[in-house]
């Protein structure tokens, strides 16, 4: 049994574990490398192993430095299923054509740069037709369902409690008569999020492969970053201001409208206009309307007792799809809140909000996520005083204000809890999909609660299980 390292190995992005065993191979997710885009073309587009003797992947969640080069996995051969759960292969069916879109809409601009350089043109990684294809070979299964992705391996998908449909990964291994049980975790969720049920903790297990994004960070209680966001959308409304928020359009855009519904219905907040500006959020949202069933108590009782029977609806909001739709938004005058994609405000209709609203004091941008170095996002959090749209500059008139707490990652002590959970029987732990502090003091920690063979492999290192 060997288990090789080929992605979030001493980096957060790209997760991408294989296994090998009773000469089958394993792939535990398939994501995205993000980082500078001078490495990210090469390091996705050339796997470390063939496609084609891939024998079957399992998908933790649809996040896209998890699922995100699945079309390029196909393109390159890759003929088999793609396990995941129902809620996943829905959402990672959405996210990967919008991802193919987004790969040939970037390269087409890069050629056109090139072709004034007198430069070849490059290919896209994926095409949205690479994509499509991709989605066919997903193959839901539902939590707790054991199925044979492998000779050898029986797996079972756990609720991770990190987005809707997210699944730790527990595989019973076994050959040559030796037995042992390996749990991946994905990303591991946070207790008392809005919307998701809390994460399940491992039992029995031999060998953990476990993130650490947050070792070395504690998080603020969910319930204060209502707070924080009642509080500041209150103060913009008030100077009849506009609030601006650059959104995921997966998980941290549902959460905000549940939230705002809570806050309006209850009369924390008055009665304003609220638009959800992202064709994707919108369509992500319809995911999140079929699979309520998935979602945490509290959800099912607000549900239970809303007129609407939506955590996702509710008179003042509207979701706008067209551009003409979008681009109405920016002649209202305050107070009006708008999310809007993309999350980091790298690309996408939020650039047109922020451009048209970023001179007015009245208004709020606010940050409700991490935001990934040299991204507007980033700038604006750091308290830029002037930025570039679209190539014009734009001095920052607008608060801006960062919500901390949203965060739908472990922080330090439950990771800590987590590994816990399967002290009894854990003979290894695998530290991925976190950079080398977080990791180092996460292993202090773990050392300390008597958790001591923790390792942080390089990336591509393979051991024997």
């Amino acid at each position: 049994m060997q288990l090789a390292f080929h992605g979030a190995a001493r980096t957060v992005t790209g997760s991408r574990h294989l296994l090998r065993l009773n000469g089958h191979q394993l792939l535990l997710d398939c994501g995205l490398y993000q980082g500078r885009r001078g490495d990210t073309y090469q390091r996705n587009l050339n796997f470390p192993f063939d496609p084609k003797d891939i024998d079957a992947v399992i998908l933790s969640h649809a996040h896209i430095d998890h699922s995100g080069n699945l079309p390029n996995l196909v393109r390159q051969g890759y003929a088999g299923p793609v396990y995941a759960t129902p809620a996943t292969t829905h959402l990672a069916d959405l996210m990967l054509r919008d991802s193919g879109e987004i790969q040939e809409s970037d390269v087409d601009y890069v050629n056109k740069r090139r072709s004034r350089k007198g430069e070849p043109p490059v290919e896209p990684l994926y095409s949205a037709q690479d994509a499509e294809r991709a989605a066919q070979q997903l193959a839901p299964r539902v939590y707790d369902q054991a199925f044979e992705p492998i000779p050898g391996v029986i797996a079972r998908l756990v609720d991770a409690g990190h987005m809707l449909g997210s699944a730790a990964v527990v595989l019973d291994l076994e050959e040559k008569g030796r037995k042992l049980r390996l749990q991946f975790s994905g990303d591991i969720g946070r207790p008392g999020l809005a919307l998701l049920r809390d994460p399940i903790l491992p039992q029995q297990v031999d060998v953990l492969l476990m993130e650490c994004t947050y070792g070395d960070k504690l998080h603020d209680n969910p319930d204060l970053a209502y707070q924080g966001l009642r509080q500041v959308v209150a103060e913009t409304l008030d100077r009849q201001g506009k609030v601006i928020i650059p959104s995921f359009a997966v998980g941290r855009a549902q959460t905000l409208v549940y939230w705002l519904h809570q806050m309006i219905d209850s009369g924390e907040l008055p009665r304003v206009p609220v638009f959800v500006d992202s064709p994707l959020a919108i369509d992500v949202t319809a995911v999140f309307r079929q699979h309520v069933d998935e979602l945490d108590e509290e959800t099912q009782a607000f549900i239970g007792n809303d007129a609407r029977r939506s955590p996702f609806g509710f008179g003042d909001l509207t979701y706008t799809r067209s551009v003409e739709q979008s681009k109405a938004i920016n002649d209202m005058r305050g107070p009006v809140i708008v999310i809007s994609a993309s999350g980091m405000a790298e690309h996408g209709r939020i650039l047109h909000h922020l451009k048209n609203n970023i001179g007015d004091r009245r208004n709020t941008i606010l940050i409700t996520s991490w935001m990934a170095p040299d991204t507007l996002g980033r700038r604006l959090a750091e308290g830029a005083k002037r930025v570039r749209i679209f190539g014009d500059e734009y001095r920052v008139e607008a608060q801006v204000v960062s919500l901390d707490g949203l965060s739908a990652h472990a922080d330090q002590a439950f990771l800590v809890e987590y590994a816990q959970a399967a002290q009894a029987t854990l003979r290894k732990t695998y530290l991925v999909h976190g950079e080398a502090e977080p990791a180092a003091a996460l292993q202090a920690k773990l050392q300390q609660a008597g958790i001591g063979a923790v390792h942080f492999p390089e990336l591509g290192e393979a051991v024997e299980l």
